[in-house]
């Protein structure tokens, strides 16, 4: 593995109204639940209290508000959906700024359904098969050099 992968957890509690034909609905408070599956590389020092102190950082903006009064949800319309693309890309752009690799992001606001962005496309997909390919080429030739370094010497030893 030459990667290792994290999920994190984020609770922002906030107030939205949702518009409907122009007009908007009741505002209302929920308790959203944010997953990030995030990677950094396997050699690098992971330092979780500086990726969460960054998103939570990110998140303070929108704590304990009504998000409508908010740039850019004055704008948009706060729904789930365009929540989490937002922040998903205001969060892979942190993120990345700090050394890690942004995969996924879910959003909740209830236990029962969540909206699902992921940042794997297939041209991610191409190029990882690709770096593990010629990895595994590598070290492939890295073993059979050091099998037959081992047999030429088990062969030195019995034949002496």
């Amino acid at each position: 593995m030459r990667f290792r992968q994290y999920k994190f957890k984020f609770y922002l509690n906030a107030r939205h109204g949702i518009y409907k034909n122009g007009v908007l609905g009741e505002v209302h408070p929920h308790t959203w639940e944010i997953v990030i599956n995030v990677v950094k590389g396997r050699d690098e020092t992971v330092k979780f209290h500086h990726l969460e102190h960054r998103v939570e950082e990110f998140l303070s903006r929108y704590q304990d508000k009504t998000l409508n009064e908010i740039a850019p949800f004055d704008m948009i319309n706060p729904t789930l959906e365009n929540m989490c693309e937002y922040f998903k890309d205001e969060l892979t752009e942190i993120l990345n700024r700090n050394g890690w690799i942004f995969l996924m992001m879910e959003m909740s606001e209830s236990p029962s359904m969540s909206y699902v962005v992921s940042l794997i496309d297939d041209s991610y997909t191409e190029e990882m098969q690709t770096i593990n390919s010629l990895a595994d080429r590598i070290l492939k030739e890295i073993k059979q050099s050091r099998d037959e370094t081992i047999d030429r010497i088990y062969s030195d030893m019995y034949n002496k």
